[in-house]
């Protein structure tokens, strides 16, 4: 899942700032192949507690593996929302000139959390995981920066601009609180602890 999570932000902040309207297509109809991952593992989830009744550690890990996939399934979720402003926006950007490297940036630092937490999971790494809510404070930032651009007294490009970027930063920074709570669950499955 998070290989198709990270491929789908990928692919629709390319859209966003390409105006590539084939590309947001493809983000919007492949998010199914999330869904049933998801399906999937929710269904192996609910067979096995109904069957086995787990307790104790095999217990936190079906629940844990349940909260990620919930997770991961709303972030696939959110780069369709991405990819959906721009075929909204087709055949223009979305995106004014000044503000695409700050989207751009947004991008990457989805990649790279999802990559992260991805990482974390397979190895179980608490330490890493433990890193991911300060690598989110770049997504946080930058989100901010939005605001502060379209807030601006010389901001020029009207309201419909606005309410594009101010719902796609949210879409970016929402995506990356989902990545830090996948990244939470595995301290929580290692330590049975959560996170503080």
């Amino acid at each position: 899942m998070t290989r198709l999570v990270r491929s789908a932000i990928s692919r629709a902040t390319t859209a966003l700032l390409d105006a590539d309207l084939q590309l947001a297509e493809s983000v919007i109809s492949r998010d199914e192949e999330v869904n049933a991952v998801f399906a999937d593992i929710e269904t192996s989830i609910f067979e096995l507690m109904a069957r086995q009744q787990p307790v104790a550690v095999d217990l936190r890990m079906v629940i844990t593996a349940l909260r990620m996939g919930t997770d991961l399934e709303r972030m696939g979720d959110l780069a369709v929302h991405v990819a959906k402003v721009a075929r909204l926006r087709h055949p223009d950007s979305a995106i004014p000139p000044a503000l695409r490297s700050t989207i751009l940036e947004m991008g990457q630092i989805a990649e790279n959390l999802v990559t992260k937490a991805g990482s974390c999971v397979a190895s179980r790494d608490v330490d890493s995981a433990m890193e991911l809510e300060q690598d989110d404070d770049a997504m946080d930032r930058l989100h901010r920066k939005l605001f502060k651009n379209i807030l601006a007294k010389d901001w020029q490009h009207g309201v419909e601009p606005a309410i594009d970027i101010t719902l796609v930063g949210r879409y970016y920074e929402r995506y990356a609180d989902h990545a830090v709570r996948v990244a939470q669950d595995v301290v929580y499955l290692v330590t049975g602890a959560r996170p503080s």
